[in-house]
């Protein structure tokens, strides 16, 4: 995603505190983005808030300069240590 990316946000994704600007510092310090599997248009980003905590935010791609945020957390401790055994 370049810097040219526009996120559209739906009020969802800020259901569990994270902040518009956290979930922009995220698509700015991607760690993994990726097709969630079973799903055509749906994805998973994890990638950095504006504090260094991993947030994992949830979108579907409009176009190639263009996504809408669904859903954005905190990563869970769990997850990361299941990615860090894929490596």
């Amino acid at each position: 995603m370049g810097s040219d990316l526009e996120i559209i946000f739906r009020q969802s994704a800020f259901r569990h505190g994270v902040t518009e600007a956290d979930i922009r510092w995220a698509f700015n310090t991607v760690e993994l983005d990726e097709l969630i599997q079973g799903f055509e248009n749906k994805y998973r980003l994890l990638g950095f808030n504006t504090k260094g905590n991993m947030i994992e935010v949830l979108y579907n791609l409009i176009n190639d300069h263009r996504v809408n945020v669904f859903h954005a957390f905190p990563c869970s401790d769990t997850f990361i240590k299941t990615l860090s055994k894929k490596e």
